[in-house]
C-alpha cells in the first residue's frame, strides 16, 4: 500500500521521551519520496542509564503504538540504549521486533555498524556527548562489533538544563571534531541521537581527509536502505547532495 506522503515507503521512527533532535533530523535527511511517523520510548526511571535500559524492556510494546500503519521498517532512534544491553540482547530483541511486525528492525547503533562496514572503517575516532560511564560503555559496544576505538573527545555537560545532553548545541559536536582527525583513523563518529551534528557534519565532510558520520545520519541511510531491500550509497549522503538544502531552510 502506497502512502500519499511516502510512495517509496514509510518509516517507524521510536524516539526517547524527551528527545528534540531525532525526528526533525530524520526529517531533513530522508529523501523525497519516503517518510516517517514517531512513536516515543517512554520510562519513568530516575536515571538516564536506567531509563535507557528500560527502553529496551518496553521497545515491542512501543512498537504497538504504530499499530496498523503500513510501515516498511522500524528504525529505533537511541544509541545509548545498546551500549549499555550489549550486542547480543540488542541483536536478540530486534529480531523479536522483526519477527512480530515483519519488517526489518535496526537500532541508531546497528545502523552506525553497517554504515562503517560499506565504508571498510576498522579503526574509528568518537565525538561524545556522554558522562564518563556512558562513554566507556559506548566504547566497549563498538569494540565489541570488531572496530578499533583510537580516539575519544568527550563534550562539557551543562546539567542546569532540561537534559545535559538534549540541550546541547550543533557548535558543540562541530569543536569535538578538531582533535579527532588523525592518519590512523578510518573514520569519526559523532555519537547520540540527541546532540545536533547536521551542521558540524556538512562542514567536517567538506574538509577532512576521513569520512565523518552521526548516528542520526546512519539512521536515516539504514531506513532508506531497509524500504529499498539494499544498501544505499553513503557517500552522497555524507556529502548532503539530497538533504543540505532542507537544512538550510530550516536555519533561521
Amino acid at each position: 500500500m502506497a502512502v500519499e506522503y511516502a510512495p517509496r515507503g514509510l518509516i517507524g521512527l521510536l524516539t526517547p521521551q524527551a528527545n528534540t533532535t531525532v525526528e526533525p533530523e530524520y526529517f531533513i535527511l530522508l529523501p523525497a519520496g519516503y517518510a516517517h511517523i514517531n512513536a516515543r520510548l517512554m520510562s519513568d526511571k530516575s536515571t538516564i542509564e536506567a531509563r535507557l535500559v528500560d527502553y529496551v524492556d518496553r521497545l515491542d510494546t512501543a512498537c504497538d503504538q504504530f499499530a496498523n500503519a503500513p510501515i516498511k521498517a522500524v528504525a529505533v532512534g537511541c544509541t545509548g540504549a545498546s551500549y549499555l544491553v550489549g550486542r547480543e540482547r540488542e541483536e536478540r530483541v530486534l529480531a523479536g521486533i522483526e519477527r512480530e511486525r515483519g519488517v526489518p528492525a535496526f537500532t541508531a547503533a546497528t545502523a552506525v555498524v553497517a554504515s562503517l562496514k560499506q565504508l571498510g572503517a576498522r579503526r574509528i575516532a568518537l565525538a561524545s556527548p556522554y558522562p564518563a560511564g556512558l562513554t566507556a560503555a559506548s566504547k566497549a559496544y563498538w569494540e565489541s562489533q570488531g572496530f578499533t576505538v583510537v580516539r575519544v573527545a568527550s563534550a562539557a555537560m551543562d546539567h542546569t538544563q532540561f537534559h545535559p545532553i538534549y540541550s546541547m548545541k550543533a557548535d558543540t559536536a562541530g569543536a569535538l571534531l578538531d582533535d579527532l582527525a588523525r592518519d590512523d583513523t578510518d573514520a569519526i563518529l559523532m555519537l547520540g541521537t540527541g546532540m545536533p551534528t547536521l551542521t558540524p557534519l556538512l562542514a567536517a565532510n567538506a574538509r577532512s581527509r576521513v569520512p565523518v558520520l552521526s548516528c542520526m545520519l546512519c539512521l536515516a541511510w539504514m531506513g532508506v536502505s531497509a524500504v529499498d531491500g539494499q544498501p544505499a550509497p553513503l557517500e552522497p549522503w555524507l556529502r548532503g547532495d539530497h538533504w543540505r538544502e532542507r537544512l538550510a531552510r530550516q536555519q533561521p
